[in-house]
């Protein structure tokens, strides 16, 4: 529709049975797709746009709250409105396969990153305990990083393994946690590599004050909670993922 011109677009619309903000819609949808409007450029204003489509002005306020509320854009008080980015799918496989950050990114034609933000030594809980098949107040280390997709920040994710099987962990360099998968890390320093997530659960949580700034977000986004025990083609117990995911930036195909 951008192409046309204003007598073309409003003798379609005379003419077709869909709603014009719904028409606005589909087109701006189509614009974004075909990277016209590229993720975090900011789109004309609605005075601009309804001139360009030959609608009035509630006409693209309309097209632009939906297109907000599906995630295709963001509204931003006094700057304007940005196109959001592309969100990370992620394939929902039969229960208990496992799909890694990475093999995601890759599906999604996405460059998967890491940031480090610590490591941990705690001691283990009744539950993590019970999971791991070790005494409570066992030691484990937790490595928490920063998932991103095309530089994106997406998930939060803190993975618990038991130190003593673990030690290299807890001396690798900096760097080598750092834009890697930790499934294949692990793999490649011990020999075992996740193959199973069951039980795996997903529920609605809260950025905090904690996690907003390291995700990117405000305090108060919604996020999904992912806990996954994670075990080997043995059937052992390897480790112990959260995650706090974006839920604006990520799609679960189930």
């Amino acid at each position: 529709m951008v192409a046309d011109s204003k007598t073309e677009r409003s003798e379609r619309a005379e003419v077709s049975a869909v709603p014009l903000y719904q028409q606005v819609m589909d087109d701006l949808k189509g614009e974004i797709a075909r990277g016209v409007y590229a993720a975090g450029s900011r789109i004309p204003s609605e005075m601009e746009l309804a001139k360009s489509y030959g609608v009035g002005r509630v006409t693209v306020r309309r097209a632009i709250e939906e297109l907000s509320r599906a995630g295709y854009l963001n509204r931003q008080q006094g700057r304007g409105t940005f196109v959001c980015a592309p969100k990370l799918k992620r394939k929902i496989r039969q229960k208990g396969d496992v799909q890694s950050f990475t093999e995601g990114c890759a599906a999604n034609d996405m460059v998967p990153g890491a940031r480090l933000v610590s490591r941990t030594v705690v001691a283990a809980t009744h539950e993590d305990a019970a999971f791991f098949g070790v005494e409570p107040g066992c030691e484990l280390i937790v490595v928490e990083r920063v998932r991103t997709a095309d530089g994106i920040p997406v998930m939060l994710e803190n993975n618990a393994f038991v130190l003593a099987d673990h030690p290299y962990l807890q001396t690798l360099a900096d760097k080598d946690l750092t834009d890697n998968s930790i499934f294949a890390l692990v793999a490649e320093h011990s020999g075992r590599a996740p193959l199973k997530s069951d039980p795996c659960t997903v529920e609605i949580a809260l950025a905090d004050a904690q996690a907003a700034p390291l995700l990117e977000v405000p305090v108060g986004e919604p996020l999904f909670y992912m806990e996954a025990y994670f075990t080997d083609a043995g059937g052992r117990s390897l480790l112990l993922g959260r995650q706090k995911i974006v839920g604006s930036r990520y799609v679960f195909d189930i």
